[in-house]
């Protein structure tokens, strides 16, 4: 029994469950923490991380568990623990002032308010004693208790401004000068040079370590190659994926990919699994497939969403968040292994499988532990021993298999079982694409099933909540909520021809600009109008490891203006693209969720009614193509209700429709003359 019991035991989110028996006093987020603040006259240190972050833990165990650390805490301050994943809004305000102080931001987030709420100190991870150029946890404790009782006036000014400086920023989101039409290919051409400028063409991916996935800007990548043919384009995104699947970010074993790598190689992975990071790559994936047929893609997927289904959902085909980076207390035991251990699963089958995942005897991490890796293509490394590719493959498979068998013996990772309304419906969009590319209609039941889900739990009423846990639903929808829930609805609806969903898109996006909008400019607030806790209302436009908000509500309002005609939703996805325009003009790298949308436009959309029998079979074997700058609808007969289906019904026929920039063909009957169509109205950009 622990000696230490504090308010965060009546909490749901695992993350803060976690540290309910530090000797921190720690409050939840809420009133109480600042009456007390107020009252007694301390600056308020709120904590923030979230349950698979490793260096979360690391902070947890060398000062929140140390009892002369924590009474230092609570002599001082009021102190306050948050999960990132349940308060988004906070955590992007927070991170946005940390940033402004340091200059750089991350897990665990340390920032110090005034009683009021105002940031004016920061920091992420500080260590026990002083190392890595940092001071300890315990001299920044000292000093800000010590700034705080000598020069609480000069601290009291500085939180007021730097909380009207991240203020003004969110209202004057805009371009700060006018600019020429950017609706055209040659703009884009120069965004594309610019994005190679900052492409590892060794290894994949942008930037240098750590390397993250960056979906958004492969989507990017596909569909400038869709509208240029550039093959330098096709090449960088299918490169990046390939790296990916072949090092140590994805887990061989297992199924399933780790957030980031820590090198530029995709060697050694930050070992979480996350949701949103397996739901993006598995689209991305399915767009790799739809363009290449290459199986290899195909197989990554069915094993990415197999590792999602088996680890990460409930019964109800609702997904949890994440896996923690550690077991055991130690980061990445579960994934790795020593070199005795796999010949000893393996046996007279281990030294082959040892040369292509390259597991050596003293360790290819630290250690003397193994992470798989390969370095050298499945079909090559056969060749070279003289083996056919499918006969080693199957090989690989089983032997894998044996390792998967042993490995479940050991101690899993913390699961965080929050379920979360905007990962599910990344999950979600990615199952549709999953379908899209591969027909397994196990993805599209699925989706459907995870749909229903979300209708069911996160619904109460006219409220939608943003997360649900142990049949608790906690805190109002935020803009993500609403903008890739609306997003699934659309994607889902071109999977299954069922226009109740495209109904219930069309609603939430009316009622997400009610709550979200801001009257100073085109975006949109992260938090809704009714907030009342939060000293500050953010806007978020880049992308992070998700897309932003505001980008997926730009397509959002772009396709469904498109859709049901709606000009003024058109006119507002291209006024946000002008205003934006200056940022992802200059840093492309964090602003591929609004290249795809510029590039979209730029292209022109097909819009694609598939009217007749056999419609859905039809319309399937369509989306098999890849078709990235789309809206499709199908049905049996012609429906006044939407625009995009009233079309005639020809006796006897499938008839294919497609429009774009507002000029419409005469209608086709297979799939071929549709392909056929759709590319001839693609070279007229």
């Amino acid at each position: 029994m622990s000696s230490y019991t504090n308010r965060l035991i009546n909490e749901k989110s695992p993350y803060l469950l976690q540290h309910a028996h530090n000797p921190v006093n720690w409050y939840p987020w809420g009133d109480e923490a600042f009456q007390i603040a107020r009252k007694e006259d301390k600056p308020v240190l709120v904590s923030i991380g979230y349950s698979a972050c490793h260096w979360c833990h690391v902070m947890e165990k060398e000062s929140f568990q140390d009892e002369s650390v924590a009474a230092i805490m609570n002599k001082y301050f009021v102190n306050i623990k948050i999960d990132r994943e349940e308060r988004p809004d906070l955590d992007h305000l927070y991170m946005e002032a940390v940033q402004l102080i340091t200059g750089s931001g991350g897990w665990p987030l340390n920032v110090f308010l005034t009683p009021e709420g105002k940031p004016f100190y920061g920091g992420t991870y500080f260590p026990p004693e002083r190392m890595f150029n940092r001071p300890s946890w315990t001299e920044v404790l000292l000093a800000i208790a010590k700034m705080y009782r000598e020069k609480k006036s000069e601290i009291i000014d500085q939180a007021n401004d730097l909380t009207r400086h991240i203020s003004q920023i969110n209202l004057h989101i805009s371009r700060s000068e006018d600019l020429p039409d950017i609706f055209i290919q040659k703009k884009s051409d120069e965004v594309f040079s610019l994005l190679m400028k900052r492409a590892d063409i060794l290894w994949g991916g942008f930037e240098s370590a750590p390397k993250f996935p960056m979906t958004s800007l492969l989507h990017y990548l596909f569909r400038y190659y869709f509208a240029t043919e550039n093959q330098a384009a096709l090449r960088q995104a299918l490169l990046t994926l390939d790296k990916m699947i072949a090092g140590g970010i994805y887990d061989h074993i297992g199924g399933g990919f780790a957030r980031y790598a820590v090198d530029s190689g995709w060697h050694v992975p930050h070992f979480e699994k996350m949701l949103y990071d397996n739901a993006r790559i598995v689209q991305a994936l399915s767009e790799a497939f739809q363009i290449t047929r290459n199986e290899d893609y195909r197989q990554v997927i069915d094993e990415t969403i197999a590792f999602v289904c088996r680890e990460l959902m409930n019964e109800e085909s609702g997904f949890y968040s994440s896996l923690d980076a550690d077991s055991e207390g130690e980061e990445g035991k579960y994934y790795s292994w020593t070199y005795e251990e796999v010949n000893e699963i393996l046996k007279e089958e281990a030294p082959l499988f040892c040369e292509y995942y390259n597991i050596i005897p003293e360790g290819n991490w630290e250690k003397a532990k193994n992470i798989l890796w390969v370095n050298q293509s499945l079909k090559l490394f056969a060749e070279e021993k003289g083996l056919k590719s499918e006969s080693f493959r199957e090989y690989l498979n089983a032997c894998r298999l044996k390792l998967f068998e042993k490995r479940n013996q050991r101690i899993k990772p913390g699961l965080d079982n929050k379920i979360l309304l905007s990962w599910n419906a990344l999950m979600n969009t990615a199952l549709s694409h999953a379908f899209m590319a591969t027909g397994d209609e196990r993805y599209r039941n699925l989706a459907v099933k995870n749909m229903q889900f979300i209708f069911k739990h996160f619904f109460h009423g006219d409220s939608l909540f943003h997360f649900i846990k142990d049949e608790h639903s906690g805190v109002p929808a935020f803009l993500d909520d609403y903008a890739f829930l609306i997003e699934a609805l659309l994607r889902l609806q071109e999977i299954t021809s069922d226009t109740e969903w495209l109904k219930q898109a069309k609603s939430l996006n009316e009622k997400a600009l009610t709550l979200f909008g801001d009257e100073s400019s085109h975006f949109f607030f992260y938090s809704p109008v009714t907030a009342t806790d939060i000293p500050v209302r953010t806007k978020e436009i880049t992308d992070t490891s998700t897309p932003s908000g505001n980008a997926v509500m730009a397509f959002n309002l772009y396709h469904l203006g498109t859709l049901f005609q709606k000009t003024e939703w058109v006119s507002r996805a291209h006024k946000m693209l002008e205003d934006s325009s200056k940022y992802f003009m200059q840093h492309p790298v964090y602003y591929g969720h609004w290249l795809c949308l510029w590039q979209e436009i730029i292209s022109g959309t097909c819009e694609i009614a598939v009217i007749g029998e056999k419609c859905r079979e039809f319309a399937d074997s369509l989306l098999k193509n890849h078709i990235p700058n789309r809206i499709l609808m199908s049905a049996e007969a012609p429906n006044p209700a939407f625009p995009t289906l009233n079309k005639e019904k020809l006796p006897g026929k499938i008839s294919v429709y497609i429009c774009r920039k507002n000029t419409c063909e005469l209608p086709v009957h297979s799939e071929e003359e549709a392909l056929s169509l759709i590319q001839k109205m693609k070279s007229l950009i």
